[in-house]
């Protein structure tokens, strides 16, 4: 779905952030130590999201930065057979394209360990920002890990200003991953430096109580609360998700499937929501109208977790239609 002819339409979502090779284990439930051996997959958080909106039917363009290299052209070739936009994609040759070693562990937790000194992703200049894209869009999605350092701080923050001036509902996932920052307390200070700019707030618990300091999910909401916010949601992986307007607040029950990689499934939510909230931008107005969204959201990130990998994991349209005629209990 590449080419000139799609080169003429406009994407409705525009995504910014990290574009990245995610290696997985082959086999689940080992450490990084432990892993045998490990598969190539594509992923970064942003890019995630692009490719399940596309998947899912929404028109999307991605804006980042990869290495000129092998790796850098095959996440290209994945986002173009998908159908994202990648025409504000950018190559570089000063660095590599990023790569990611992830783990699920026994316990159920992620362990990560990353090679980005620098990657292609840091590189990215306000100067090679596609403000063109951001103009004709509906909503700009974006995370922190583009926050982490410059020159990529700077170009998010171009693209930023760029969406609220054309009036894009603007989308925002705090993506923590620790590791990448000096310290925590400059990843919650830069995390929180954008936070009053966003409309839209994908959050999970863990996010939530490192941002707030508080352990209560409500009072952490309230907290962190600003007036230009229309809706945050908090993701409970598969408890479902809670979800706070300044008109209502309420809690959506998840789905109960045999999951195999949780990796992407937060991606996968944001994207099953801000499919949505193309069709209905004032949801946080109408609670039904939002939960419908929510549930919608919920079992994209469900389907998300019954395959290896994130953008080979996401659901298609009819994939979470067929799913949600099956599970009916909500």
């Amino acid at each position: 779905m590449s080419g000139k002819e799609d080169e003429l339409t406009m994407a409705d979502v525009v995504t910014l952030g990290e574009l990245l090779i995610d290696f997985i284990p082959t086999v689940s439930g080992v450490s990084l130590t432990e892993a045998p051996a490990f598969k190539k997959a594509p992923g970064g958080a942003p890019a995630n999201v692009a490719a399940g909106l596309a998947k899912l039917g929404a028109s999307c363009a991605f804006l980042g930065k990869v290495g000129q290299d092998a790796f850098g052209e095959f996440l290209k070739s994945i986002l173009d057979d998908v159908g994202v936009d990648t025409s504000g994609l950018v190559f570089s040759h000063e660095a590599r394209t990023a790569l990611a070693f992830v783990s699920l562990q026994a316990d159920g937790e992620r362990e990560f360990m990353f090679y980005r000194h620098p990657s292609a992703d840091m590189l990215y200049t306000p100067e090679e920002v596609d403000l063109n894209l951001i103009r004709d869009a509906k909503i700009f999605h974006f995370g922190s890990i583009s926050l982490i350092s410059e020159p990529s701080r700077s170009a998010t923050l171009t693209a930023l200003d760029g969406a609220q001036e054309n009036g894009l509902l603007i989308s925002y996932d705090p993506n923590l991953r620790l590791a990448l920052w000096p310290d925590p307390k400059t990843a919650k200070a830069v995390m929180l430096s954008v936070w009053e700019k966003t409309d839209v707030i994908k959050v999970s618990v863990e996010e939530l109580t490192f941002l707030s300091g508080l352990e209560d999910i409500d009072k952490a909401v309230d907290a962190l609360w600003h007036d230009t916010l229309s809706l945050m949601v908090v993701t409970l992986g598969k408890d479902g998700c809670r979800y706070y307007t300044p008109n209502y607040r309420g809690v959506m029950e998840g789905f109960q499937v045999k999951s195999v990689d949780s990796t992407g499934a937060g991606d996968g939510f944001v994207a099953g929501l801000l499919k949505g909230l193309l069709n209905y931008r004032k949801a946080y107005q109408d609670e039904s109208k939002l939960r419908k969204i929510c549930r919608y959201a919920n079992a994209v990130g469900a389907l998300t977790t019954t395959q290896r990998g994130a953008i080979p994991a996401l659901p298609t349209h009819p994939q979470v239609e067929e799913f949600l005629e099956n599970n009916p209990g909500q």
